[in-house]
């Protein structure tokens, strides 16, 4: 876990966890959602997410997201995650919706204009038995 991130996992910690929840799922035969949220370019490349900017998005995923869900990097300064899990028997369309409403809210308030408009938003829900 990066300390200076608060609760955020580095991205070597948080593949485990994302490895961890993927087992758990296919045995129990549940889906889990997976959050990310990278910075794009005005070409549509991603491009690093700087410490300030990480710090206050993790602060705020933190926030807006249950304890129980894992928060990293999934890809190293590039892409923050969250594996979002024990979503019950079945997800519905909504939550994923509530979720990434939730999110948009967080960085309209917390991250800078200029940074927030260019953050993406992508909700992946992981199906077990697509996972085989």
């Amino acid at each position: 876990m990066d300390t200076s991130l608060g609760h955020a996992f580095n991205e070597e910690a948080f593949q485990y966890l994302l490895g961890v929840h993927r087992r758990r799922s296919q045995r129990s035969d549940r889906p889990f959602l997976l959050l990310l949220v990278d910075l794009q370019q005005h070409g549509g490349l991603g491009v690093r997410i700087d410490a300030a900017i990480a710090k206050k998005l993790f602060s705020g995923l933190c926030r807006v997201l249950r304890e129980a869900d894992v928060i990293g990097w999934y890809r190293e300064e590039k892409i923050a995650g969250a594996v979002l899990s024990d979503l019950g028997t079945g997800c519905s369309v909504d939550v994923p919706r509530q979720i990434e409403q939730r999110v948009a809210a967080m960085i309209r308030d917390d991250i800078p204009r200029d940074v927030g408009r260019r953050l993406q938003i992508r909700i992946c829900q992981i199906q077990p038995k697509l996972m085989s």
